[in-house]
């Protein structure tokens, strides 16, 4: 049972939905309307670094295939 909840599929999963939510979140942000720059910029490096560990345990998950 432990080894589910420090799973590599799990924390991909925990990632995905972290991305979507930001996703969302910055969707949200009405692009008329003065809002904060400085946390719209920090919004969306941590949604570039989250896709970036998900690529990243993505390849760890999935094998190479053969050439």
């Amino acid at each position: 049972m432990e080894e589910n909840l420090h799973s590599p599929q799990r924390r991909l999963i925990e990632l995905q939905i972290e991305h979507a939510d930001l996703d969302a979140m910055i969707d949200r942000t009405p692009q008329d309307e003065t809002i904060d720059e400085l946390l719209l910029r920090r919004l969306k490096k941590r949604r570039l670094a989250l896709r970036d560990e998900i690529a990243r345990l993505q390849g760890q998950l999935e094998p190479d295939e053969p050439a």
